[in-house]
């Protein structure tokens, strides 16, 4: 009888998120393969306690404290055995630990940077769906994933996509000066729930409209920024980190349907894409397996039944944060950083309703003009910019 094979140890950062949940399905369909080693979560006790029941992690991180205590009490009632850390030394612990073998870092925001960071550094096998460690502190980032031999597989269902269609080593990695003949990228964008709406009826649209996605089901900083573009604009500085190329060799382009989930032009004219159903398992189950492929309880496509596929060039006077973007990938330096603070500001002013929709991109840029750009090198001159630009927006959004 031949020996059971070990599971992989798996520490969910943000597990009560839809990334997160999505995760731990996947995991519930491959339980011979996988097991939750650690989840976390900001403060939602309830749906984490629930995942602890059923999935019994070694340990479980709340953000809050005060959450974490009431965890603690309601994991001793139950007579589990999984221990409660909290605060970011908790998400730092478990994102580094020697047992864990892959880290599914899921947390939105700047929240999600240091333990994404601490799983860099120690070596692990990354699934990489927080865009801010890579938007905040890429060079950083990338150093010390080459450092310590880390494996970065990006979940993000359009990097995944170009993942996917690259030439990737035994590292997965792709070095965009080893003559692999790339031309460009395509970052496919569902231009979000107001793909038609005129400048006017923009103004007007309410937190509940922007949440409202076409085709995916996601949080609702993750839904507003879809539907201002803005993770267009992460996304385009994430891939130009990422994969190594310059912010000119990539292009947005809208396809409501998104099937097409992103693509990769070749200097002979080839066109590689990959296509699936808008479902965050298929990459998630993607990135747990590589290089190897398992089920992820996603539908295979029906083309005959989709008909036709649709594409249309973003219109950045609707879209302004994607020419912000853009921007920001070009000038480089700190501009990046400085645009991710001010957008979370903005959303989270604009899910309050103390600013409209189109004053998100306005913030944006009015902060990008007004801080100072510089080079950072650490962690601490990152969290400093960050600082910065989270309190000029914040003056901001209250002067509005």
């Amino acid at each position: 009888m031949a020996p059971e094979k070990n599971k992989q140890k798996v520490c969910i950062l943000g597990s009560t998120g839809s990334i997160g949940v999505n995760t731990l399905n996947v995991i519930r369909g491959n339980a011979e393969q996988y097991e939750a080693f650690a989840l976390t979560a900001k403060s939602q006790v309830d749906l984490l306690f629930k995942q602890c029941m059923e999935f019994r992690p070694s340990y479980a991180v709340m953000l809050d404290s005060e959450a974490a205590e009431e965890l603690r009490t309601k994991l001793s009632l139950a007579e589990s055995s999984t221990e409660v850390l909290d605060g970011m030394s908790g998400l730092n612990f478990v994102a580094g630990h020697d047992d864990v073998d892959c880290v599914m870092a899921a947390i939105v925001g700047g929240a999600g940077l240091l333990p994404t960071l601490r799983a860099a550094e120690t070596g692990k096998k990354l699934l990489l769906a927080n865009k801010e460690a890579l938007v905040m502190a890429g060079k950083l980032f990338m150093r010390l994933v080459k450092q310590s031999g880390a494996k970065v597989i990006p979940i993000d269902s359009e990097h995944n996509a170009i993942f996917q269609c690259l030439p990737i080593d035994d590292h997965a990695r792709f070095t965009s000066h080893s003559g692999q003949g790339v031309k460009k990228i395509v970052l496919t964008a569902s231009g979000g729930p107001f793909l038609n709406n005129t400048l006017s009826e923009l103004k007007e649209v309410s937190p509940e409209q922007a949440c409202n996605h076409p085709n995916w089901s996601m949080g609702p900083k993750i839904s507003v920024d879809s539907a201002t573009m803005l993770n267009k604009a992460l996304e385009l500085i994430e891939a130009s980190i990422l994969f190594d190329l310059p912010a000119e060799q990539i292009d947005v382009l809208i396809h409501p349907q998104s099937i097409i989930h992103s693509m990769v032009y070749y200097l002979d004219g080839s066109v590689l894409a990959q296509l699936g159903n808008p479902d965050m398992r298929t990459p998630i189950a993607h990135g747990l397996a590589w290089p190897n492929r398992i089920v992820a309880g996603v539908e295979s496509l029906n083309l005959a039944e989709i008909g036709q596929l649709n594409f249309q060039q973003p219109d950045e006077e609707r879209f302004p944060c994607l020419r912000l973007g853009r921007e920001s990938a070009l000038s480089g330096d700190s501009a990046p950083i400085i645009l991710n603070a001010a957008n979370e500001i903005a959303v989270a002013a604009f899910l309050q309703r103390e600013i409209r929709f189109m004053q998100i991109p306005v913030i944006i840029e009015e902060v990008l003009n007004k801080q100072e750009r510089r080079t950072v090198k650490s962690i601490e001159e990152i969290l400093e910019e960050d600082s910065k630009a989270r309190s000029l927006a914040k003056k901001l959004t209250n002067e509005k």
